[in-house]
């Protein structure tokens, strides 16, 4: 496999000496960007000064910029005579996380979660380190548009974290008010590999992901007195041990899927048998055949123990609004882009990797009829990786972890230059 990638990089171009040059000039321009956006994290569909952050720099480097596009999204678009339109595309939105990693730049910020409550905000999935690399490379392409013809169409996505920005951007006419890319590309961070890596799958790379909340009706009563009771924590604990053997007993063990109950609720004091039980499911998929199999057998399951039980229909709602499609990376799109990665880095730094199943609304453009490529840039020290894999290593923080730290600049050199490179492959001038 690797001696195959190696044949097939040779025809592939690296980045030329004056955009790795261009790339050195503005890293410490990029880090203070980075920092401010660090210490600046807004919740999904809240990102408003973070799109105007990105709104002025975006006009500043002559982007026709656009504002407001789903809620709190940003097309900017910039014409470069007869080509390809390609879109890049960052997201913006931070996780209601308190901050624990110890720097001088942790965020402080507060926001309010959808019940109104005031809670701390952290970058803690490295949308700051997405939306710095988008920042750099839009800079390095728009001040020499000798390298490349065509239309770069940059957006700035929000509510990735939960799964609703892209189809937002859709729908108020992303691909319809502005130019329809013939490609798409995103970068996201890994911190379980170190900077200067990069790490990608051709076709399936990340899953279909539902939300299912499941209300377990009982009768409440005495503790003491069970038997004048229908007890829900029983059944709701029945229903979790009886969705277990869905994957285990009722899926294609080479289709991954995945069902975890993430929340449990229910009950007020010792003695007191509940009228009721809340429980909150996450179901992961590649097919939209295992995932409608999953939610029909997750539906069915639920019913099933509650009529053993001698209980109420419980009521599943799956939460079809926030639904992310599985993110296909395009067959073609992914090869060849992993080709120019790979000469720009060298190909032992740009390494295959099997799907995973963690969600990325990006796949929306996909889904649209866009061919999409996303990779994923590493952003843990060398050394912490390497020790890792020692005997009694602990592994980096990972994302969604209030320690998640990334080694800011060689990761953001990493993203500038390969979110370049990719658009070049598509772009270059003859």
């Amino acid at each position: 496999m690797v001696g195959a990638f190696v044949l097939l990089c040779l025809g592939a171009e690296p980045l030329p000496p004056k955009v790795t040059q261009a790339v050195a000039s503005q890293m410490a321009s990029l880090v203070r960007d980075y920092n401010h956006l660090h210490q600046n994290p807004e919740l999904s569909l809240q990102e408003v000064k973070t799109a105007a952050f990105l709104a002025e720099k975006m006009r500043a480097l002559g982007f026709e910029v656009t504002e407001k596009v789903g809620g709190t999204g940003v097309v900017c678009v910039m014409k470069n005579g007869q080509g390809p339109v390609v879109l890049v595309r960052t997201d913006t939105d931070a996780l209601p996380i308190l901050e624990r990693t110890g720097l001088d730049i942790s965020s402080r910020a507060q926001g309010k979660n959808p019940a109104g409550e005031a809670v701390p905000v952290m970058h803690a999935c490295g949308h700051d380190i997405h939306m710095t690399s988008w920042l750099g490379a839009a800079t390095i392409l728009a001040q020499d548009k000798d390298l490349w013809q065509g239309t770069l169409v940059f957006i700035a996505q929000p509510a990735e974290e939960i799964g609703v920005g892209a189809r937002a951007m859709l729908a108020d006419g992303l691909f319809t008010r502005f130019p329809k890319p013939d490609f798409a590309f995103a970068l996201h961070v890994d911190g379980t590999i170190p900077h200067g890596e990069i790490a990608y799958s051709v076709g399936p790379a990340l899953a279909n992901v539902d939300s299912v909340d499941i209300t377990v009706k009982g009768k409440g009563g005495h503790g003491s007195q069970p038997h004048r009771c229908v007890d829900p924590i029983v059944l709701g604990a029945k229903i979790v041990l009886g969705l277990q053997t869905i994957v285990s007993r009722e899926n294609d063990p080479f289709q991954p899927a995945v069902i975890t109950v993430g929340s449990f609720h229910g009950g007020t004091k010792h003695n007191i048998i509940p009228g009721e039980v809340k429980l909150q499911i996450t179901v992961r998929s590649f097919s939209d055949e295992v995932r409608a199999r999953l939610l029909e057998g997750i539906r069915r399951t639920a019913k099933g123990e509650a009529i053993a039980a001698g209980a109420p229909e419980p009521l599943v709602e799956i939460r079809d609004h926030e639904f992310t499609p599985a993110l296909i990376n395009d067959t073609v799109l992914a090869t060849e882009t992993a080709q120019t990665l790979g000469a720009t880095f060298g190909t032992d730094r740009v390494k295959v990797r099997a799907p995973i199943l963690g969600g990325e609304d990006f796949s929306r453009y996909g889904r649209a009829g866009v061919p999409v490529f996303m990779w994923f840039v590493g952003t843990a020290s060398p050394e912490a990786v390497a020790k890792a894999k020692g005997p009694g290593g602990v592994a980096p923080p990972s994302l969604h972890s209030e320690f998640f730290a990334p080694v800011a600049q060689p990761t953001i050199e990493v993203g500038v230059k390969s979110l370049v490179s990719a658009v070049l492959s598509k772009t270059k001038k003859k």
